[in-house]
């Protein structure tokens, strides 16, 4: 699992959700991202702290999303952004707390750029079809190859990855994958 982010939606579990923390912390993943984007800072914070209480017992690295000012608050030192807010929190991101800056890319454009702008780690899809992107078409293995190759930081793919397909991208050139949904249940 050390080649696996699990990231979080706590409308998909099917038990409460920190108890699905602990049963996904058990598994060892490589990290958590915790993307629960509808929360307000101070609802974010409270949810974030009681993830990484249980991320911490087992060893497994918190990534807050979006949530710049969380991150820093509660020295939670790794962020997952979107392309447009690393370019907004870049210079306030430089002179922080904040180790670890993760980047969600569409393209090989984007990809260059997150890691121009300091980016740790870059996520790139969506790989295959997915629920959450209903009706977008996949990028497939092809773009995610070209992302790869574009950059020298770390890639994970994401998007419609699965336990059946997760060696594809990492044959593709990926450092590994993430997924939601196998982890929400």
């Amino acid at each position: 699992m050390q080649d696996v982010i699990a990231i979080t939606n706590r409308r998909l579990c099917d038990r409460p959700f920190l108890e699905q923390i602990e049963r996904v912390c058990k598994l060892y993943p490589a990290a958590v991202i915790l993307r629960e984007k509808d929360l307000s800072d101070a609802e974010y914070a409270a949810l974030a702290a009681d993830v990484y209480s249980v991320c911490k017992k087992y060893n497994v690295r918190l990534i807050l999303h979006t949530y710049v000012a969380v991150a820093e608050k509660t020295g939670i030192n790794a962020i997952h952004l979107s392309i447009d807010n690393l370019r907004k929190y870049h210079s306030q991101l430089k002179d922080s707390n904040v180790a670890i800056k993760g980047c969600s890319i569409h393209s090989v454009q984007e990809a260059v750029e997150a890691a121009e702008l300091g980016a740790s780690y870059i996520t790139a899809g969506h790989i295959y079809s997915t629920d959450c992107k209903r009706g977008v078409p996949p990028r497939g293995l092809e773009f995610l190859k070209n992302v790869c190759d574009g950059v020298k930081i770390p890639v994970f793919a994401i998007g419609g990855i699965h336990p059946f397909n997760q060696e594809e991208p990492i044959k593709a050139g990926a450092a590994g994958v993430c997924m939601m949904s196998d982890f929400a249940r």
